[in-house]
């Protein structure tokens, strides 16, 4: 029996030379976790997942691996679930993004070594459904993506709390004096109120939201919250959707074409979604020889509307996401603009499952396309000299009144910089400055953390300022919120431009002409970058020093070079 006609137990047997002993000795010890030799004829669904004790948004997980056994079972496969790494997203140290590619190796080897048919993708925090989609794309087996799905609001006092939005925005009145340290304690027990992702349009819901648009997972497969009952039974049709999806030929690689990355990106655009989407959106495609161009994303931008209501640009969170039409609703405002005829996991078109999505739509949180919530979409990149290679801004989150602006930069080289002086009230920085952080892009020893967020400084956040045009080459957690541009790249340290800028400098940045330029002359710049000190060589093993030698930059999705697949013809 040839390993391409082989199924279930007897896929991929290990090799001792004897492929008939292989498959008695593999029997043999599935029978000791007491499986009928009926069950162990039957094909194999596998269920990679990711629940950890050191996430939190993952902790239901035991309920709905369950609920997908049950549809496995029930349409006539063996379900076996496997975990895999796990990255709660505050609980990982630089963070969580550097680990994400190994995650993506660990869903992409396994799924390749051990015996099974297709696969379910359990995920859900930041950047577990990123490296699930990685790993499937590379393996191309076919799978299916379920979620965690969004937690429930929580309540504090008139106010409703949906994680870090609202932790953002208390934390930011407690650092303005707005609020004592008591309610800041009894609003951080309440910010969290449920097990699930966070309740905004954070990474999280965008990743989530965007594995749908591509077709990835089920109609409504996104935004059902994570208590409801509603997302154990979407668990176990996605258990019964990967047993039909055997033999079928729906896998990975024929559903994530260049169409349903358009596709992805219009409803990022449209839902204001978190500008790590882009990160991860450019590692998937790129997983499939796909190039995420910045500048095909401006035009994108410039035709689609935002049309989603929700935090941190709007007032309302998934859950009312959900129940005002979910994404078949947005995406039905957006036909115009979308391509229709992409495939989905379930079988049907996009276009398909728009006619099929129930007509009514909460217009308090989905805008109708002809009256939209903003015209143009959520994000925007930028280029110019201090980003050659693009910088990433989220204008809907930002404040207009500074899109058009030049002004003096306040630099800060370091995280530990940033830490140790931005409340300095000696800091010469004002209101209309710029300012910027250095050294926390890909390969920085930070390895781009979502520091973008720069808060304001205390004196100036005391005296009523809530807004500042931020620079860096870092992120910004989707559930932030300010005029800030990310992603700068070529990052500092690497050699880019953004790290030459030093304190006193001016910068030009232009969101009209998609411009951002650091207004020092090129002789001063040479002159500058020849003056840098070598960079320090610390010795690293390990998975340290594979990151190191084969991240990528920003543009490219911060994946490893050697995981990239070939461009497509």
């Amino acid at each position: 029996m040839t390993e391409e006609k082989a199924k279930g137990i007897a896929r991929g047997l290990t090799n001792y030379g004897d492929a008939a002993f292989s498959k008695y000795l593999r029997r043999s010890f599935a029978s000791s976790m007491g499986y009928s030799r009926e069950m162990l004829d039957r094909p194999i669904v596998g269920i990679a997942q990711s629940a950890s004790g050191f996430n939190n948004c993952h902790r239901h997980f035991p309920e709905m691996i369950e609920a997908v056994k049950r549809g496995v079972l029930a349409a006539g496969a063996l379900p076996l679930d496997f975990p895999t790494i796990s990255l709660g997203e505050v609980f990982v140290s630089p963070t969580s993004l550097k680990f994400r590619n190994l995650m993506s190796m660990d869903v992409e080897e396994m799924v390749r070594a051990q015996p099974m048919d297709s696969v379910v993708l359990l995920g859900g925090c930041d950047k577990t459904v990123p490296a699930q989609l990685m790993g499937a794309m590379s393996a191309n087996l076919p799978a299916v993506q379920l979620v965690a799905g969004p937690m429930s609001t929580g309540r504090h006092k008139d106010h409703r709390l949906g994680a870090c939005t609202d932790c953002r925005r208390f934390w930011q009145q407690f650092r303005a004096g707005g609020i004592d340290e008591q309610e800041i304690d009894q609003i951080e027990g309440k910010l969290a109120a449920t097990s699930g992702t966070c309740a905004v349009m954070g990474t999280a819901s965008t990743m989530a939201s965007l594995t749908e648009a591509m077709g990835m997972m089920p109609a409504y497969g996104a935004a059902i919250p994570a208590v409801s009952a509603d997302r154990l039974r979407m668990a176990e049709e996605t258990g019964r959707l990967a047993v039909r999806l055997i033999g079928s030929g729906r896998t990975p690689r024929s559903i994530l074409t260049q169409e349903a990355l358009d596709n992805a990106v219009t409803v990022l655009l449209a839902l204001g979604g978190s500008t790590n989407a882009v990160l991860h959106l450019a590692a998937i495609a790129g997983r499939v020889g796909l190039n995420l161009d910045l500048h095909r994303l401006n035009r994108i931008s410039d035709r689609t509307p935002v049309l989603v209501d929700l935090k941190p640009t709007g007032a309302f969170y998934m859950e009312d996401l959900h129940y005002a039409g979910g994404i078949p609703a947005v995406m039905r405002e957006l036909r115009d603009v979308l391509h229709l005829d992409a495939p989905t996991i379930t079988g049907e078109t996009i276009g398909d499952r728009i006619e099929a999505a129930e007509d009514w739509v909460d217009r308090k949180v989905i805008a109708a396309a002809a009256s939209p919530i903003r015209d143009t979409g959520g994000l925007v990149a930028l280029y110019g000299n201090l980003a050659p290679n693009g910088a990433i801004l989220k204008r809907s989150a930002a404040d207009p009144a500074l899109f058009e602006a030049e002004a003096r930069v306040v630099v800060f080289t370091s995280l530990e910089d940033l830490a140790a002086r931005i409340d300095d009230p000696d800091l010469d920085v004002a209101a209309e400055d710029i300012l910027l952080l250095q050294n926390a892009g890909p390969t920085s020893a930070a390895a781009m953390p979502e520091a973008g967020y720069l808060p304001i400084p205390k004196k100036l956040a005391r005296a009523g300022v809530t807004d500042m045009i931020r620079i860096s080459d870092a992120r910004m957690s989707g559930t932030a919120y300010g005029t800030i541009v990310l992603h700068v790249s070529p990052d500092a340290a690497s050699g880019g431009t953004i790290g030459l800028v030093r304190s006193g400098d001016r910068i030009r940045m232009s969101v009209r002409n998609r411009s951002l330029d650091l207004l020092v002359t090129d002789t001063e710049l040479a002159a500058r970058r020849a003056a840098l000190p070598a960079r320090a060589q610390t010795r690293k093993r390990g998975y340290d020093l594979l990151y190191d030698r084969e991240v990528l930059q920003a543009e490219q999705g911060c994946d490893f070079g050697f995981l990239v697949d070939l461009p497509q013809d």
